[in-house]
């Protein structure tokens, strides 16, 4: 097969072109988009109408860590008082009855991810606590996906039994980079051992799909760093390796400047480290899925990337095709067809809601049949690097009966850039797709076709990663 990126002159002139910041797209519109328009009562309203076959998704955010690793964009803090995240448990169960009050009705659940921060920050007692009085209020499938992140450093062999008690099926654990001197530099220390060990161990208890997350673009890091990590963890074969580039967003995560400018690979490095790694787990047999996803065949992950199933949510790529999500936490985000609300990201203000009894939804964004149109296309464009666009204009026309359907709009101004730099072909049809040459500039693509993104003052677009 053909290099697409062999003319390292022509590779360097489309870094400079679409290196812009754009949206990870795990939502349309994005949580940039989100308002106080949308909060606690439109929560409850949509709760009450929210459809609920196929049954519900769950959320839990944990906003806990053991330690504050310099990269991290998520919504934490490093806690080590048992008592704090114990109440911390409580007000989620209480928030669930929230929920369930709003809803008036019971909730079936087909799916758990417990998200963070680091979930194994509870204790064993507190996840056997938070797993019965989940079990307690909603009707959890027995054939449920109960997913968790993990971190390896701070993860215990009772914590581990725990998640075989409750039915754990996937578990991803975060390793980013093994080199010492980009650990270092990141302040997060781990070794390769607890990451075996923690695998091994999870296996033991029944969990059948194990991910590791990745990261290229870290201080200090380049190609062979990335080889070395990926040469040791695939020894472990792993389910599913996730390979996200590095969001260098002091100005929104103040922890992020103690990480030095100059420590940063520039962009052509963080496009090699990217390119070198495809190649290594192509070359090693995990199928490359969507943008920054990698998966073995046997893997359900791989088999929805077949099937052209693949979705696209605020976990990244999934399988989940439930059309309600429901959060529970600080900054959670749920979703039903009706929109997207997301709790307060400030701890303290979302334990005062909750304890007071009310809902701690505080923005969000009420989708019209214009972003229902549009978030479909980019989720396949992030999805299947393909757009049958004339089908999807076909389909949301005849839900309209004879109104005037949404529109995507004159989008040949704005595409046919990416057209003359062969990152996407378009057929006579109006059908389009992504080339090899264009996989790594997908989220380009779709910002072509946001409203929200075009244009964008400075300002504005720093609230998003490089696409690089």
């Amino acid at each position: 097969m053909t290099d697409p990126f062999s003319d390292k002159t022509g590779v360097a002139a489309l870094i400079a072109r679409y290196d812009t910041h754009a949206p990870r797209y795990t939502s349309y519109p994005t949580a940039a988009s989100f308002t106080a328009e949308v909060g606690a009562t439109t929560w409850a309203q949509w709760l009450s109408q929210a459809p609920l076959t196929p049954a519900a998704s769950l959320y839990v955010h944990i906003p806990f860590c053991k330690r504050l690793c310099w990269y991290c964009g998520c919504n934490t803090r490093a806690v080590n008082r048992a008592e704090t995240i114990s109440a911390y448990v409580d007000l989620l169960l209480k928030e669930a009855d929230l929920v369930l009050a709003a809803a008036g009705r019971p909730i079936p659940i087909a799916s758990i991810h417990f998200g963070g921060g680091t979930p194994n920050m509870l204790s064993p007692d507190d996840l056997m606590k938070l797993f019965g009085g989940l079990a307690d209020r909603f009707e959890i499938s027995p054939v449920a996906d109960i997913a968790m992140e993990m971190d390896p450093e701070v993860l215990t062999d009772e914590f581990i039994a725990a998640c075989g008690r409750i039915g754990l099926t996937r578990a991803s654990l975060g390793v980013q980079d093994l080199s010492p001197h980009v650990q270092a530099a990141v302040n997060r220390p781990e070794s390769f051992a607890s990451i075996q060990r923690a695998v091994e161990a999870l296996r033991a208890q029944g969990v059948v799909s194990i991910n590791l997350d990745l990261m290229y673009g870290l201080p200090l890091q380049g190609v062979s760093e990335m080889i070395d990590t990926l040469e040791a963890v695939t020894s472990l074969r792993p389910e599913r390796l996730a390979l996200f580039g590095y969001a260098h967003v002091p100005w929104m995560k103040s922890h992020q400047r103690l990480i030095k400018n100059e420590d940063l690979p520039g962009p052509e490095v963080r496009f090699a480290q990217a390119r070198a790694a495809e190649a290594f787990l192509a070359e090693s047999g995990w199928t490359e899925i969507g943008l920054d996803h990698f998966a073995l065949p046997h893997d359900d992950l791989a088999a929805a990337h077949r099937a052209g199933r693949l979705r696209r949510n605020f976990q990244g790529y999934v399988t989940d095709e439930a059309p309600t999500l429901i959060g529970l936490g600080a900054s959670a985000i749920s979703r039903t067809p009706l929109g997207h609300v997301q709790n307060t990201a400030v701890e303290r203000d979302w334990r005062a809601a909750i304890g007071a009894g009310n809902l701690a939804s505080h923005r969000g964004v009420v989708l019209s049949d214009q972003d229902r149109l549009i978030g479909e296309a980019i989720e396949r464009l992030m999805c299947d690097l393909a757009l049958d666009t004339p089908e999807l204009l076909a389909r949301h026309a005849i839900a309209h009966e004879g109104a005037t359907p949404p529109s995507l709009g004159d989008l040949s101004g704005r595409l046919q850039p990416f057209v003359e730099d062969g990152l996407i072909r378009i057929d006579t049809q109006g059908r389009l797709s992504v080339t090899p040459r264009g996989r790594p500039f997908v989220r380009a693509v779709c910002a072509a076709f946001d409203p929200h993104a075009q244009p964008r003052v400075d300002s504005q677009q720093k609230r998003h990663a490089r696409v690089i």
